[in-house]
């Protein structure tokens, strides 16, 4: 196996998406990676079912991040990739859902061009295409969506982003990361015009154990992320494709949705 100490050795990086959880969805060649890995750096939420097909000697380092707290600053796994890799390694950049769908993918490579080292990447199944599979929620229908749109709900300036027309009659939003900031999501949503009685979908822990497919409307989106106690990772999806989903119908209270409404001036 590959050793630090000798830094004019070369390998490689192979950035490789590990899907939204379920082993079972993790491609060929993700698996064929895994298992000539001699280093696997890791998300945090990667299950451990996964990290079980690199091979016993190989390295396993994580470099899980949560909110508001990393272990690591990006540059600093960038670092960490780059060091491995001039040792001759063979280092797999293992990722949640997909390494270019808000997985900073795109910056990772970018340093290791920079240090002149090989990369590859090899595509996951993302985490709104799993999830969304095991709810039955179609993110387009010739009925309903013929457009799909994501955003990440934990950007810097959320509040200045310019989400009008994403979402609404006949087009899907998928937010990622944003259970912490619902309310904050469904007030911006219905100020740019999306009517607070469209269905909305949380998606948590899909694919894994104990995952949860919760509906509703937007006007109850925070209210209910608060009463259900959903839990990271999750993901939200706004447009009329819910209604076609198995997610369970979690609004308290009719009444108390329509009471919301006419507040709203609906």
């Amino acid at each position: 196996m590959a050793s630090l100490l000798d830094p004019t050795a070369r390998g490689r990086v192979i950035l490789v998406g590990a899907g939204p959880g379920d082993p079972g969805l993790l491609t060929v060649r993700a698996v064929k990676a895994l298992e000539s890995a001699d280093v696997v750096v890791h998300d945090g939420l990667i299950d451990p079912r996964v990290l079980e097909i690199a091979p016993a000697a190989a390295q396993r380092i994580s470099v899980a991040k949560k909110r508001a707290r990393h272990t690591l600053p990006q540059e600093a796994i960038n670092a960490l990739i780059v060091a491995h890799v001039k040792t001759g390694a063979i280092v797999v950049r293992l990722k949640g859902g997909d390494p270019f769908i808000f997985g900073r993918g795109g910056e990772e490579v970018e340093a290791v061009r920079a240090a002149g080292l090989p990369v590859e990447v090899i595509p996951g199944v993302s985490a709104a295409l799993g999830c969304a599979a095991e709810a039955m929620l179609p993110l387009t229908h010739r009925d309903h969506s013929s457009a799909v749109s994501f955003v990440a709900g934990q950007c810097k300036g959320l509040a200045e982003q310019d989400w009008s027309g994403l979402a609404g009659q006949g087009r899907t939003l998928v937010i990622y990361m944003g259970v912490a900031t619902a309310t904050d999501i469904a007030d911006k949503l219905m100020a740019d015009g999306v009517a607070p009685d469209m269905p909305v979908a949380v998606l948590e822990k899909g694919t894994l154990a104990g995952h949860r497919a919760l509906k509703t409307l937007l006007a109850d989106l925070g209210a209910m992320v608060t009463r259900e106690g959903v839990e990271s990772p999750a993901i939200i999806v706004v447009g009329e494709v819910v209604e076609l989903s198995d997610a369970e119908d979690k609004l308290a209270r009719w009444a108390q949705a329509a009471t919301t409404l006419q507040d709203l001036g609906a």
